[in-house]
């Protein structure tokens, strides 16, 4: 039985309201969109790693990004970041579909492996696996990783209806477990009280200290 094809779809738009064109801000010479696609591509458990932007004029810049550099890319709706996932796994022949952001810099490989892992060898099997719930966390921000299988993402992209759930991609899923089985990955130690990611200028300048 061939496995499954796991593709990481990284959500990036230029129009951040705390940090606008965060996402192509400089890291030591290389945008920060380019640090959370390499470090992606690290992960052996994915045959592929897709920017997902949208069709606004402003996201323009991100698209010449991709193609500069080569990167798969798909465009689509702004505000319905579900949509537009669902649109890029059709479009990209997903199986199992790995959600990461563009404000992660530091975003693991070995962590994206794990998570992977732990979604492919559940037995029982899930639908939905993460190392981060937003109630309930132990892996610094920054670090987050949502597995799920192509089928949970028609299902949710078919069926919610409020608006945190189209933007978020994911809430339909783990805010219905008795439908969707989740399984989350948890840190021997709690470290949620550090914070990786970018959403403002004190957080890129702490990223840019620890590269």
């Amino acid at each position: 039985m061939r496995d499954p094809r796991c593709v990481a779809i990284i959500q990036a738009r230029m129009g951040s309201t705390r940090f606008p064109g965060k996402v192509l801000a400089d890291i030591h010479g290389k945008p920060m969109l380019a640090w959370v696609v390499e470090r992606a591509r690290h992960a052996v458990s994915l045959d592929e790693v897709i920017v997902a932007t949208s069709i606004e004029e402003g996201d323009q810049p991100i698209v010449d990004l991709c193609q500069e550099r080569v990167y798969p890319c798909c465009r689509g709706n702004m505000s319905d970041v579900l949509d537009r996932y669902h649109h890029c796994a059709d479009e990209f022949g997903v199986e199992v579909v790995i959600r990461l952001t563009a404000d992660c810099p530091l975003i693991d490989p070995g962590l994206i492996d794990q998570t992977v892992s732990a979604f492919l060898e559940a037995d029982p099997a899930v639908a939905f696996a993460t190392n981060r719930l937003t109630w309930d966390r132990t892996y610094p921000i920054g670090l987050d990783v949502e597995v799920c299988s192509k089928e949970a993402l028609d299902a949710a992209w078919q069926e919610a209806e409020l608006q945190h759930q189209r933007e978020h991609v994911m809430p339909f899923l783990y805010e219905n477990p008795e439908r969707f089985p989740i399984l989350e990955l948890r840190s021997d130690t709690d470290y949620s009280d550090l914070r990786w990611t970018v959403d403002r200028q004190a957080d890129l300048r702490l990223v840019r200290e620890i590269v």
